[in-house]
Parts: structure tokens; sequence; C-alpha cells
């Protein structure tokens, strides 16, 4: 391997010469350092290596300003060295933005679809479906959002998505037809792909590598009060101001606080190169099996939770709970994903496959405990509810921990499609096997769908021993 770079005249080259050393060229000379035994693996990874390249940089070619670090390549692909560490300021502040972000997008229908529908007359499955819409959309574009943060970095996308999203809502405010609101959701669905979890877990792994897993937990952490805060505060303002001033008001906040944030938060950087040495294909390739059996496990994960969070109150009111018992149920859920998130910060750092089949386990346990023992219905909830708060977790630091930085930026965008794509048909299966077979029809195929899950974080557990 081979980095080279100028500085004040004078050509450095660091040269990592048959897997026994590294030696550094400053124009006198080849002198060897960080000497190794021959036959035993030169350090790797993201963060050791840019830590190693600065030590010899630094020393070569001495400045009186900022030395810059230059990057450094793999496998035909050019990763900038990353910056500094957001502080924990900056991770709250970037879980805020996505407790705003997804406040007016993904969580906005569940107390603004009544209000639209009594007041335009427009059919529910109508509104609701618009939501679908913007999911589907949002499929679509989301391969295309992970190229864009791999070529330009992550920052001007994320502090746009608030924008996009915003624009949506305008649209919507202003709609008196039925095709425009549509048009307004599509336009959503766009933000959406560009703001929601995969896009910035996508800049975080190409600003620190590896070192994205703290960030990304803690950001699931804060985002996890999503629907806690949205809900009503966007049903309080709805009852003040009505529905199409609600979006106005939405659509200024993410305007005035999104761009700005996410601008000052986020370093700029972050970019991959795929150079032509190699094809692209096999330089951002990632083993088939592998790719297959997380992107099943994330689709099957996204199913589970959005039919939950569509249909949670009416399967349980089928089941005989009143409306009130129900919703008081229901908001159990919030509160337990946060606390597992908390949990799961506090319990170390160990590999996210053992977070992985936490995750499905509780998951399974809670579903089954639901539809099983009837008594014991706020106990599953609860434990439901702590599982699926470490879904978000696990799709942002499993995958980052089973390819490089570089696959990891250019993947997470097409791994996420198949589980937007379920989103969006959730609603319309699940209202069918909930109208043909009633509360149990729906929590039985929950249960299925939750024990597949389990049977392919096994697979993937079974990938990951042989490999240690």
């Amino acid at each position: 391997m081979r980095v080279r770079h100028e500085s004040n005249g004078a050509k450095v080259i660091i040269t990592l010469n048959d897997m026994s050393g590294y030696f550094i060229d400053g124009g006198h000379g080849r002198v060897p350092v960080l000497a190794l035994s021959r036959g035993k693996p030169a350090p790797t990874g993201h963060m050791l290596l840019s830590a190693s390249l600065r030590f010899l940089w630094e020393r070569a070619c001495p400045t009186k300003g900022p030395v810059q670090t230059p990057s450094y390549v793999t496998q035909g692909l050019v990763v900038k060295s990353p910056p500094q560490f957001p502080r924990p300021i900056g991770i709250v502040c970037l879980g805020i933005l996505q407790i705003l972000v997804w406040g007016g997008s993904f969580f906005l229908m569940a107390v603004m679809a009544d209000p639209i529908s009594r007041d335009t007359g427009w059919p529910s499955q109508w509104v609701y479906g618009a939501l679908s819409l913007s999911l589907m959309v949002s499929a679509l574009c989301a391969p295309l959002s992970s190229r864009l943060v791999a070529r330009y970095g992550g920052r001007p996308q994320m502090a746009a998505s608030g924008a996009v999203v915003a624009v949506g809502l305008l649209i919507m405010a202003a709609s008196h037809s039925l095709v425009v609101f549509l048009l307004a959701w599509a336009v959503i669905g766009v933000g959406m792909a560009m703001g929601l979890y995969e896009a910035l877990f996508s800049t975080l792994g190409g600003l620190y590598g590896e070192g994205a897993g703290k960030a990304i937990t803690g950001i699931t952490l804060i985002a996890g009060f999503a629907s806690t805060l949205s809900w009503p505060t966007v049903a309080l303002a709805i009852e003040h101001l009505g529905w199409r001033m609600t979006c106005v008001c939405y659509a200024v906040v993410l305007l005035l606080v999104v761009a700005p944030l996410y601008w000052r938060v986020l370093p700029p950087g972050g970019q991959v190169e795929v150079r032509k040495v190699q094809q692209n294909s096999a330089a951002v390739g990632v083993d088939r099996q592998l790719y297959l059996l997380l992107t099943g496990m994330f689709a099957i994960g996204a199913i589970i939770m959005t039919a939950i969070a569509v249909q949670l109150v009416a399967v349980l009111q089928g089941l005989g709970h009143s409306l009130p018992v129900a919703i008081g149920l229901a908001a159990m859920l919030g509160p337990s994903q946060v606390a597992s998130r908390l949990l799961q910060i506090l319990a170390g750092k160990r590999h996210p496959i053992w977070t992985a089949l936490a995750w499905v386990s509780l998951v399974l346990v809670g579903l089954l405990l639901v539809t099983l023992v009837p008594a014991a219905t706020a106990v599953g909830l609860l434990v439901f509810g702590c599982g699926n708060g470490l879904r978000a977790i696990v799709r942002g630091l499993l995958p980052l921990a089973m390819m490089p930085p570089a696959q990891y930026v250019l993947l997470m965008g097409r791994m996420s499609r198949p589980s937007l794509i379920g989103q969006a048909l959730t609603p319309l299966v699940g209202g069918y096997l909930f109208e043909h077979f009633g509360s149990m029809g729906v929590l039985v195929t929950l249960c299925l769908l939750a024990l597949v899950n389990v049977v392919l974080v096994g697979m993937v557990m079974r990938r990951v021993s042989a490999g240690a």
C-alpha cells in the first residue's frame, strides 16, 4: 500500500512492505518505522491506520499550521480519515433532529389522518394510503440516497432533508384535492429517504467508520421518544390551529432548525470514491448470503414494527380490551423501547450480533405472551417494546461490524429498500388479515414472522462464529 502526499514541497510516501512493516520516504532515504515481525498482520482498521499515518505524517512533514491527514487506500476504495468524534451535545442535537423529521413524516398520520378525513371527506383508506405511498417512494430513492452520501458526504443531504419534508407539508396544507394530497406525501417520501435513519447511519459510517457505533446508539436512544413527543404535540396543535395550519407551523420549524443544526453538528467529508482500478462490483461487493440474511432480518423486523404501530390498538380491542385500556397498554411501548436502548449503552461494547439475538428473542417472547396468555398482555408488550427498541441499534451497528465502512455507506440504502416496501404494504395486508381472521390471525402471523427472524439471526451468528 502506498499513500502519497506533498506538503511544503516535500513528497512523502508511506509504504506497507510485505506485511512486515511501515516505511516512510521523505526524500532522504527509506526509513523503517513501526516495525512488525515478518508474517504478522499489519495494523488494520479505519481508526488505527489513520492514527498511524498521522503519527508518521507529523514527523515527516512538520508544519506550523494544522496537519492534514491523508486518505488511505484499501480494496480500490478511498476513504477519508475520520474527523473529530461528535461531542455528547452533538449526539443530542442529532437525536432531536431525528425526532423532528420522524415526527413530521412517518408518525404524522397516526394523529392527523382522522381530522383530514373529517375535514375533506376523502376516504380514510386513501388518506392512510398516502403514508404507504411515501414509504414506497422512500424505498425507490433509498439506494440513490446512499450513493449521494458516498459521493458527496452526508452533511448536505441531511441538511436538505428537512426542507424537502417541509415542502411536502406546505403542499399538503394547501391541498384541496386528493391528487395534490398524494403528491405532497410523495415529496415527503423523498425527504424520508434523505433524512431518516438509513441516511444518517450511512453518513456516520462514512465519517467515523467502526467508531460510528457509539453515536448511532446514542442517537437512537434519543430518537426513541419521537412518537412519544410528536403525537401529543401535533394533536394539541391540531386542536387549536387545525390540521392545515399545523402542517404550516411544522414546516416552518423544519426550515428554521434542521439545515442550520445539521450543518453545525456534522463535519464535512465522509465521501467514498470508488476507483476504476477495479470493477465497481468487486470494489464494493459484499458476501451475497450475508447481504440477503441481513436484508431479510431488517425487512421482517420493519414489517412487525409497522403492523404493531398501525394495528395494536385495534388488535387489543379485538381481544376484549376497552379503548382506554388498549391505548394505555399501547403507550407502554415507547418507554420500554427507550429503556432497552439505555441498557444497551450501559452493557458496554460487545459484538452487535448478541444485541440482534436479544432483539428477535424478546420480540418473539413478547408476541407469544400477548397471543397465548391474555392475562400477561401488559408484560408481553413491555417485553416486545424492549426488543423492538434494539431493532434500530442493530440496523445501524450489525452491518457496520460485518463489512468495511465503504461498503456500509454504499449498501445501507439498498438494504433498506425491502424494509420500506414491506412497511408500505403492511397496512394493506394487516388490514386484510384483521378483517378476515380477526386479532388472533394478525398475532399468529406476527409470531411466525418473529420465529423466522430468530432463525435468520442464528444463521448470521454461525457466520460470525466461523469468521472469528
